[in-house]
């Protein structure tokens, strides 16, 4: 019998890097290939966040082929060297994909941004169809950030790039209906392609999640007598925490009230610098956590925030709410009405939502949580368990999403 035709993946992120993307795009190339596929990824070799990070140049994980580039990670200095770096990467994945054997189709996201130029060369040659994964959207991200305006010559040729990217597409998957306007506003048709997935919380390293008593990253950082309001994953410029670092150090003599943010990014400046200036004792900054301890630091908070902008929505997708919900946290949401985090809030009480910037209402509530029974907070988390069982889960989001690829 003839071989499967191969799936290519093209992301500048990809496991063991804790970046979510690269956490996805490992879900669903490790499905298809449980599907009956042949998935070839195309990666860098460094780390997205910490380009001292470096991976195997080949390796082969459960199933997947992994080809991991050189010089196309260089960190996050500043939007030249993510440039270079993106361009570096966008060469070697045309290279080598126009030259992948028995090509039957293209898988990319907006991983990097112009990644989707990579897919149309090599579609242009191979005639494989493209399926485009819509993580966020530039040059939207940058305008809505105010790094760029509107009619900046970079703006322009990214809206270029995307109109090229959704009429070469054969399914586009944006993760919630606002994305899909936006998108359906950039070019005709798009509509028919779409197919709307959210991203789904890491089911694989949320397993085996142990109480609090036992949780060795609690008793690490002493929380076993804090209510813990954590943020956790990327801080970039789309998900600002200035009001919620204002109300941490307004708070400071409610010693009950533990601030932890871990991750990293360009948005955390804010959490660094308050730690340097104020020295606050109820606020901490903690980098990534490995992939496997995930499931230790996720459940040692009592409430998980969602931060986005107002100018944001239909741009970003914090999809940091699912793997909060997977482990039964409340959800604080700081952001606009109506979005998609503000609806998933509706489905049940299980959390609160405030506007964006509103430092007052912002203490107004976590002065509720620190006082609220443990009970009442875990009830809250069973509700926001059972939203992720019923809508959310992993073998159901991801399910359709390889579903799209394979043309189902």
């Amino acid at each position: 019998m003839p071989k499967p035709s191969r799936i290519l993946v093209i992301s500048q992120v990809y496991v063991p890097d804790p970046a979510s993307v690269g956490q996805h795009m490992a879900d669903a190339a490790e499905t298809l290939v449980k599907r009956g596929n042949r998935v070839r990824v195309l990666t860098s070799r460094r780390g997205y966040d910490d380009p001292s990070q470096r991976y195997a140049a080949r390796e082969n994980r459960r199933g997947v082929e992994v080809v991991r580039l050189p010089l196309s990670s260089l960190g996050k200095r500043s939007i030249l060297v993510r440039i270079v770096a993106q361009l570096s990467f966008l060469l070697q994945a045309t290279l080598r994909g126009l030259f992948t054997p028995g090509l039957g189709g293209i898988v990319v996201s907006t991983s990097p941004p112009m990644a989707s130029i990579a897919a149309i060369i090599i579609r242009f040659f191979r005639r494989a169809p493209i399926t485009f994964w819509v993580m966020d959207l530039n040059p939207d991200q940058v305008v809505a950030t105010g790094r760029m305006k509107p009619t900046a010559l970079a703006v322009r040729a990214m809206d270029w790039l995307n109109r090229r990217i959704l009429g070469a597409a054969r399914v586009v998957v944006p993760l919630d209906r606002f994305m899909q306007d936006r998108l359906c506003a950039k070019r005709a048709g798009v509509a028919q392609k779409c197919r709307v997935i959210p991203p789904w919380p890491m089911d694989g390293e949320l397993q085996d999640v142990p109480p609090r008593s036992e949780n060795p990253f609690v008793a690490q950082h002493g929380l076993q007598h804090k209510r813990v309001i954590m943020y956790s994953g990327n801080h970039g410029l789309t998900t600002p925490v200035d009001a919620l670092v204002e109300a941490a150090l307004a708070l400071g003599a409610d010693d009950r009230l533990h601030f932890m943010f871990i991750g990293g990014g360009p948005g955390k400046r804010p959490v660094d610098a308050a730690i340097e200036s104020h020295k606050p004792s109820n606020l901490v900054s903690l980098p990534y956590q490995p992939l496997d301890q995930i499931r230790y630091s996720l459940p040692a908070a009592d409430v998980h925030v969602v931060l986005m902008a107002e100018e944001l929505v239909g741009v970003v997708h914090p999809c940091k709410i699912y793997g909060a919900m997977s482990v039964g946290k409340p959800i604080l949401f700081i952001g606009p009405a109506p979005s998609h985090i503000s609806e998933i809030l509706e489905l049940a009480p299980i959390g609160w939502r405030i506007p964006y910037g509103d430092v007052e209402q912002t203490m107004r509530v976590l002065n509720k949580i620190s006082s609220m029974p443990s009970e009442e907070l875990e009830g809250m988390g069973a509700r926001a368990k059972r939203l992720v069982t019923e809508h959310f889960s992993q073998q159901r989001l991801c399910g359709a999403f390889c579903d799209a690829v394979e043309g189902s």
